[in-house]
């Protein structure tokens, strides 16, 4: 399974570690992803989402509903 945040897109980004020498070498830069459930009053049950911890501070505030809407998401398209 990718790590990749199905609401915000986040995904790993390619990166150099730089040593005081200028010395470069690659490495990954991966997103905080996280399982976590949300309760939908609309399908009166819990969903569970694979997410960013920024997507969900931002679904704690609004709401998995609202959140979905103002990306122009609905929620099977994220299940």
């Amino acid at each position: 399974m990718s790590r990749k945040c199905v609401i915000s897109g986040k995904k790993p980004m390619a990166g150099n570690n730089v040593s005081h020498a200028n010395n470069k070498n690659k490495r990954w830069q991966k997103p905080n992803i996280q399982y976590k459930r949300f309760y939908d009053p609309e399908l009166g049950r819990e969903v569970r989402l694979r997410l960013s911890t920024s997507a969900i501070r931002s679904i704690t505030k609004v709401g998995l509903s609202a959140f979905l809407r103002k990306k122009g998401l609905t929620l099977k398209d994220v299940m």
